[in-house]
């Protein structure tokens, strides 16, 4: 009875989709709510998966060349009023200090929102010569930005992030860059969190304060929504002209820099939720899984199953299996219920009809396959379950994709598909801003991304019917 009520407080997908995403989050202790309304507490089940997608992003950035630095938390109001559009753009959800101690400060100081004036400020004094670039600086750091309503992982007011600033001496490095680290971002959704994603540009409108051009990885949510997982900036050389940094070139002429800024944040833990999960609680891949092998003793306290346990668990750690063992005075239910619900990838139940037979019965957490295996052989098992099921849980995640992408050659095919056909809508578009206000206006849904890869399945607007120029993924999202 105990383990059946554990997954009744799960509210199913279908029922309340919003629900079931606060209930897996709670119940799954990745967070818990703060003092301070719109901040989350990161408990350790959550913030060892964000530990994990740190390590690998980290050293798949370092792999680039990437070098880490630390900026401080606070901006100056002079600083940030320097790049116009950038600063419009954050205007309304910047924190102001005012205050410190007992002092009314001079200067009011802006708590980061995001750090490319902190970044062009010290870019500024320290290139000089062509031999300074390029810059390839990378900080993991919260920042904080004051949202109106806010979910767990998907917006909150302060969460945490890495972001990228590069500074490169002509254009072309600048955008190889850009693209550069989208590819990397996309790489590592599909490889270590089995979430695939389409890559391609925002429209203006949809482009970061203050950039260039702003390249996106937008992936799909199991409710059809979709969410930007991770964005790369070609800032070109604004943010350079504003802040004055300069180079001396080969001929001794001075220069511009050219700049990138990219970013990736807690909110792809969200992803990983809505992508994977089910009405049992977190589904891990297991490359990104913090625990990927619980190994649960059944009757354990009859003589040498807690022995064996220790024996099985010692084979999988050598192998290089994250494992723990749950030897906890709960009864075997509660804590299958327990892994389930946090979404490790693999179980090992070992009881004393299996040490007799000299097996023990894997059992995956996607779904729910039992496999037999002889004792010895029960890591090496482990960790070709593991495999599949990585892989396995990418094929359904882009079968999923596949499966929620509309076509819309007309307007009422257009409003249709949004209204009746959860996902992305593929539709050609003229460029005209007009055109995507009155979309967003008459479906809510926005452009997502200009894909890389263009077709043309429509000459004409799907809006106003005027020539078109580019195909755009437009959907709802988070």
């Amino acid at each position: 009875m105990a383990d059946k009520k554990m997954v009744e407080a799960i509210t199913a997908r279908d029922v309340d989709f919003a629900q079931w995403y606060t209930d897996v989050v709670k119940k799954a202790e990745l967070v818990d709510y703060s003092s301070v309304k719109g901040c989350m507490i990161l408990r350790p089940n959550g913030y060892a998966i964000w530990e994990n997608i740190m390590h690998e992003l980290d050293r798949r950035f370092k792999e680039t060349g990437v070098e880490n630095v630390a900026m401080p938390l606070f901006i100056p109001e002079s600083l940030l009023q320097k790049e116009k559009d950038h600063v419009e753009g954050f205007a309304p959800e910047v924190a102001w200090v005012t205050q410190g101690g007992t002092e009314k400060l001079e200067e009011k100081l802006c708590v980061r929102p995001t750090s490319e004036t902190l970044f062009c400020d010290l870019y500024s004094r320290i290139i000089q010569s062509h031999r300074d670039l390029p810059k390839l600086y990378n900080q993991w750091c919260s920042v904080v930005r004051w949202e109106k309503t806010t979910r767990p992982f998907l917006r909150t007011t302060e969460f945490w992030w890495q972001e990228g600033h590069t500074a490169h001496a002509t254009e072309e490095e600048a955008e190889e860059r850009t693209i550069q680290m989208l590819n990397v971002y996309a790489d590592f959704c599909e490889e270590m969190l089995a979430i695939p994603v389409i890559k391609g540009k925002k429209t203006d409108k949809e482009k970061f304060a203050g950039a260039k051009s702003t390249y996106t990885i937008e992936s799909l949510m199991h409710d059809g929504k979709a969410l930007q997982s991770g964005t790369s900036h070609n800032f070109g050389d604004g943010f350079a002209r504003a802040f004055g940094i300069q180079y001396s070139d080969k001929e001794n002429k001075l220069q511009y820099v050219h700049q990138t800024s990219w970013g990736m944040s807690t909110r792809i833990i969200g992803a990983i939720i809505m992508v994977h999960g089910d009405d049992d609680g977190l589904v891990l891949p297991p490359r990104i899984a913090p625990v990927q092998v619980m190994v649960i003793p059944i009757a354990q306290h009859k003589e040498g199953v807690l022995e064996k346990a220790a024996e099985i668990a010692g084979a999988l750690k050598a192998a290089g299996i994250r494992t723990r063992i749950d030897d906890s005075d709960k009864n075997p239910g509660w804590k299958f219920s327990e892994q389930e619900i946090r979404g490790i990838p693999l179980r090992v139940e070992i009881g004393p009809k299996d040490i007799e037979a000299g097996r023990a019965v894997l059992v995956r957490r996607d779904t729910r396959e039992k496999r037999e295996v002889a004792i010895e052989s029960a890591a090496a098992e482990a960790a070709v379950m593991m495999e599949q099921m990585q892989a396995d849980m990418l094929e359904r995640a882009k079968a999923h994709l596949a499966a929620h992408i509309s076509e819309a050659r007309t307007y009422d095919e257009f409003k249709d598909a949004v209204a009746n056909k959860p996902g992305f809508v593929k539709a050609m578009w003229c460029g005209d801003l007009e055109c995507e206000m009155k979309i967003k206006e008459d479906t809510t849904a926005t452009s997502r991304c200009m894909p890389f890869e263009q077709e043309q399945i429509s000459p004409v607007c799907v809006c106003c019917g005027k020539p078109a120029r580019k195909l755009v993924y437009w959907g709802k999202a988070y």
